[in-house]
């Protein structure tokens, strides 16, 4: 039990489910019903959410209505409402809308970049720092996703040497958090223990998260695998909903439920309720018309949440 002093008493998560789940569903989600996840998900506890992205719809129909959620949801107080943003137009429609905080995605591949947004690394840095000086003269609080950096679906393996450069760039921009991607979902906790070594050699554990897909099962076992290391902030979608459009067989983020049910086993504190969070998701999966893959899910549409603790 030796480990349990690197443990954090709190962990923070972004629930990642109403845009990088909703984004990848077959099933468009009427924007009421996506209006009433989100609020379903403040009422769980949930203290940040993405709530959608303004990307163009021809590229991400099922985010069409990015605006009408925006603007639709219930604002409730000490909840950080997020979006993600392409470019400066992205911003200036976010900005529109007023969310709290928006988010950027950069690929720490140069193949994913030019496949998942149309540019070059290079082009893609320059594109972010008129976001990041937009954001920055709002006071707007920004974050960044950087992908791949666990392994890439064109290039395989991915430089530390580059994803230890692009964060400190991401920073010196001003990011507030950096979420560490394992896009494909083919990390394992000694690639978790690797890169990590060598990022917070450079960077505090307190600017980065992990942003771990779950394709291959070993999401729960590579987030116990930063815990040790001190990363106290996660990313995840209610009932494991996700994947990547240009990552063909990713699967969705380590779903909420199974997240926190081992946080809490944990003794970890996450502020948010685990039946409600359950009871949101039973919800939202009555209009993607199939079942949710979370294990803890599944539990509680056979059986009820008998005991957390």
């Amino acid at each position: 039990m030796k480990n349990l002093q690197n443990w954090p008493s709190f962990v923070s998560i972004m629930e990642v489910g109403p845009r990088d789940g909703l984004q990848n569903e077959k099933a468009i989600v009427s924007t009421r019903e996506k209006i009433s996840f989100i609020n379903s998900l403040s009422q769980a506890g949930f203290k940040r959410i993405e709530v959608t992205a303004f990307v163009s719809p021809k590229w991400i129909p099922p985010l069409a209505d990015q605006m009408e959620v925006a603007k639709g949801i219930t604002r409730y107080e000490g909840v950080s409402y997020a979006a993600l943003v392409p470019n400066l137009y992205g911003y200036e429609r976010a900005r529109a809308c007023d969310v709290n905080e928006v988010s950027i995605v950069l690929s720490a591949s140069e193949t994913h970049n030019n496949k998942n947004i149309n540019a070059t690394t290079k082009e893609a840095i320059a594109r972010y720092k008129e976001v990041a000086l937009a954001a920055n003269k709002d006071k707007r609080p920004f974050r960044a996703y950087l992908s791949c950096t666990f392994g890439c679906p064109y290039e395989k393996a991915v430089s530390i040497k580059t994803i230890v450069e692009l964060c400190e760039v991401l920073l010196d921009m001003g990011a507030y958090e950096i979420s560490l991607s394992d896009t494909i979902g083919i990390a394992c906790p000694k690639d978790i223990f690797m890169v990590l070594e060598n990022v917070l050699a450079k960077v505090s554990a307190k600017k980065l998260a992990l942003h771990l897909h779950d394709t291959f099962g070993g999401a729960l076992a590579n987030i116990l695998a930063g815990l040790q290391l001190g990363i106290s902030s996660f990313d995840s979608s209610a009932g494991g909903m996700g994947g990547c459009p240009y990552a063909k067989g990713a699967l969705g983020n380590v779903a909420s439920e199974d997240l926190l049910y081992m946080l809490h086993k944990m003794g970890i504190e996450t502020g948010i309720s685990l039946e409600k969070l359950c009871l949101s998701s039973l919800e939202i999966e009555k209009n993607l018309q199939r079942n949710l893959n979370a294990k803890v899910l599944n539990n509680f549409r056979l059986n009820g949440l008998n005991s957390e603790k």
